[in-house]
């Protein structure tokens, strides 16, 4: 019986690509890549700063080790979702923060990726147009062929010497 059932697990698995259905012995072990991978993640980002401010992301508490979620999609390919949460509810600069988060990870992460970026739920007065924005390839793609948003972007998420 056990046998059948692990057979169906793993069959539905990679069927409907569920992770941590394969087999018994691959939840466990995808769960622990899934918890690496946003350690991976949380540390790529929590150095980005803040466009108005000298401190970063990590120190405002605008990204924590929470705000990433990472979950397998297919073999060696990961859905990275970030839940950011701006220092005010009405931040002129959300969407720019987005930005910078969507460049840094892009340009950083060693493995292949699909990213969601969005802010927090009830963060931000404007929530869902933002969401939309950087979440909008084309959108992000004009934004950084404007040059003065890309030199913004550029010193947020350069690192430090």
């Amino acid at each position: 019986m056990s046998l059948v059932s692990g057979l169906l697990a793993h069959t539905l698995g990679r069927v409907l690509r569920l992770p941590g259905l394969h087999s018994g012995g691959h939840a466990q072990g995808g769960r622990a890549m899934e918890q690496e991978r946003a350690l991976e993640v949380y540390d790529i980002i929590r150095t980005i700063r803040d466009p108005e401010k000298p401190n970063t992301l990590e120190e405002l508490e605008v990204v924590t080790e929470n705000c990433v979620e990472v979950h397998e999609i297919g073999e060696d390919e990961y859905l990275v979702i970030i839940r950011f949460t701006p220092t005010v509810p009405h931040c002129s600069l959300a969407t720019l923060i987005g930005l910078c988060l969507r460049i840094k990870l892009q340009r950083c992460l060693p493995f292949k990726h699909k990213l969601e970026i969005y802010i927090s739920e009830g963060a931000h007065s404007t929530e869902e147009d933002i969401n939309k924005q950087i979440n909008d390839k084309e959108r992000v793609a004009a934004a950084m062929e404007n040059p003065n948003l890309r030199e913004i972007v550029e010193q947020c998420v350069t690192e430090p010497d």
